[in-house]
């Protein structure tokens, strides 16, 4: 007789502020009592939205969803500037909140749209001679300087001062929180990012997510029934 096949799929969450990636999958994890899962991109504590998490033999596609397209809302705070970049770090730097006619962002705007050079936040997951870059920040150690090209396309954006509020679509790898850092510095002036929310990844909406309240009020067979296929495309 077949054994039956363990549950594998996708699993579409709206991540709540507050917790990290890794707390979102233990919470999915508990609920089912399966190990077998991942994730294809973290968000930041800050941050809310879509957390798409890989279940069982789905996780092989890991990899090739990490590079989807991603669609962001946020809001950027001019005037000072944190250690991490985001509202979740110390203020390092202040100044004056520069000119945000429409003028004025435009520039900014465009300064950061289509194919961008973004230096990766020294508070970040990524790895330098095998050791995390936020590692070496906390232990007050030099933290080098890594550099990646992107793809950004802004959506829609309006200035609230002194605030920059936007909707923006942005290649896999992205860092948000070091456009709102270098906008700052490019208007004269210096600014985090203060809100967060992936909003789509690929053709996945936070719209068909699951919130936090929602994964806790359902029972173990209820949150296996929102497992969906990987599509053919993102297979290992």
């Amino acid at each position: 007789m077949n054994q039956p096949q363990p549950p594998s799929g996708i699993f579409l969450f709206d991540k709540p502020k507050g917790i990290t990636s890794h707390d979102a999958v233990e919470l999915l994890r508990r609920k089912i009592s399966l190990k077998k899962i991942g994730h294809t991109g973290t968000l930041d504590p800050m941050a809310t939205g879509l957390l798409i998490m890989l279940v069982g033999s789905a996780t092989a596609a890991q990899s090739a969803m990490q590079g989807s397209a991603k669609v962001y809302s946020g809001t950027i705070l001019f005037g000072a500037e944190t250690d991490t970049w985001d509202a979740e770090g110390r203020i390092t730097a202040e100044a004056p909140v520069p000119d945000l006619g429409e003028e004025a962002v435009k520039k900014a705007v465009a300064a950061f749209s289509g194919t961008i050079i973004q230096q990766v936040p020294p508070y970040s997951a990524v790895r330098h001679k095998g050791k995390h870059l936020y590692k070496l920040a906390r232990q007050n150690k030099p933290v080098p300087e890594i550099k990646r090209e992107v793809e950004v396309r802004w959506l829609s954006w309006a200035a609230k001062p002194p605030a920059l509020e936007f909707e923006a679509e942005c290649s896999g790898g992205t860092y948000i929180r070091s456009i709102a850092c270098e906008m700052g510095r490019l208007l004269g002036s210096r600014a985090h990012l203060s809100v967060l929310r992936r909003l789509s990844i690929g053709s996945w909406s936070v719209r068909d997510a699951v919130t936090a309240g929602e994964l806790a009020a359902l029972s173990p067979e209820a949150a296996l029934d929102r497992l969906t296929p990987v599509p053919g495309a993102a297979r290992a």
